[in-house]
C-alpha cells in the first residue's frame, strides 16, 4: 500500500506533497516536497491508495443555507445574530465532533482564513475527481480529510507550538521516530525540521494509511450524508503503531 499526505495551503509554495510506502511490519517515505502545485498532487495521487489533505473539504450546511437565504435582500430572514446561533454557521459536524474527542475547536472553514485554502481544495477535489478517483467526502472513497495536529495528540504526542519552532519539531521529530521506528524517513529529517508543512504532509499521509485500514473514527449513519456535503475529519483510533500491525 501507498498513501499519500498532502498538507494543503492557499497558495503552492506552502503545500506540501508525502507518499510513504507500506510493508507488513514497516513504513518508507519515498517522496517529501514543498511547494507543490495542485498538478503535483493529482500526478502523485495516481500512484497511492489512499489520499488524506488537511484542508476541510466542504463548508456547514447551516452556514451554506444561511448565505444563500441572504442573499435575496427582500426574502432573507431575521436573525438573532447570537453567538450561539453564529456557532451553527461556523462550524461543521465533523468540527463538533473533533471537539468532543480532542477538547479543541479545528479552524473555522466558514469564518477563519481556512476558507481560502478550503476553496482550493474544492477544486482539486473536483480535479482528483476527473482523473478518476473516488471522493468521498465523508472519507470512503480514496481521499480523507484529515487533521495532522489532533491525529499527533490522539497518538499521545505533545504539540505545543510544533507548527512554528523548528526546535519544537526537532524534539517531536524525535519521540515520533522513538515511538514508531519501523518509519523510514529515507533521509528527509532536516527537512521535516525545517519545514512544519513538510511535517505534517507526512502525518498527513500517517493519518491516510490509518482511514485506508479502517482505523479512525468515521461518521454515524445519521451523520453520513452531512458529511458527504460538508467533509468528514478522520481522527485516528489506536495506537500509531497500528498502522503497521496488518499487512496492505
Amino acid at each position: 500500500m501507498r498513501t499519500a499526505g498532502v498538507d494543503l495551503a492557499a497558495e503552492s509554495t506552502r503545500t506540501a506533497l508525502a507518499v510513504v510506502e507500506w510493508g507488513g511490519t514497516d513504513a518508507a517515505l519515498t517522496q517529501l516536497s514543498v511547494g507543490v502545485s495542485d498538478d503535483a498532487v493529482v500526478d502523485a495521487s495516481a500512484g497511492v491508495d489512499k489520499i488524506g489533505i488537511d484542508c476541510a473539504f466542504g463548508w456547514p450546511d447551516d452556514f451554506v443555507a444561511f448565505l444563500v437565504a441572504h442573499s435575496v435582500p427582500a426574502t432573507a430572514p431575521a436573525v438573532d445574530g447570537g453567538m450561539d446561533w453564529r456557532r451553527t454557521l461556523a462550524y461543521r459536524e465533523t468540527d463538533r465532533v473533533a471537539r468532543r474527542v480532542t477538547g479543541r475547536w479545528p479552524l473555522s472553514v466558514s469564518t477563519d482564513r481556512l476558507g481560502l485554502t478550503a476553496m482550493r481544495c474544492a477544486g482539486l477535489l473536483g480535479r482528483l475527481r476527473d482523473a478518476g478517483r473516488d471522493v468521498d467526502r465523508s472519507g470512503g472513497g480514496d481521499v480523507a480529510e484529515v487533521y495532522p495536529g489532533a491525529s499527533l495528540r490522539l497518538w499521545g504526542f505533545d504539540t505545543t507550538g510544533y507548527r512554528t519552532d523548528p526546535d519544537v519539531r526537532e524534539r517531536l521529530l524525535a519521540r515520533v521516530v522513538e515511538t514508531a521506528p519501523w518509519l523510514d524517513l529515507r533521509g528527509h529529517a532536516d527537512a521535516l525540521v525545517r519545514s512544519g508543512d513538510a511535517f505534517d504532509a507526512v502525518v498527513a499521509a500517517l493519518a491516510a494509511r490509518g482511514a485506508a485500514l479502517g482505523r479512525y473514527a468515521p461518521p454515524e449513519p445519521a451523520q453520513l450524508e452531512r458529511a458527504r456535503r460538508e467533509g468528514w475529519i478522520a481522527l485516528p483510533t489506536g495506537a500509531l503503531a497500528d498502522l503497521v500491525a496488518s499487512r496492505g
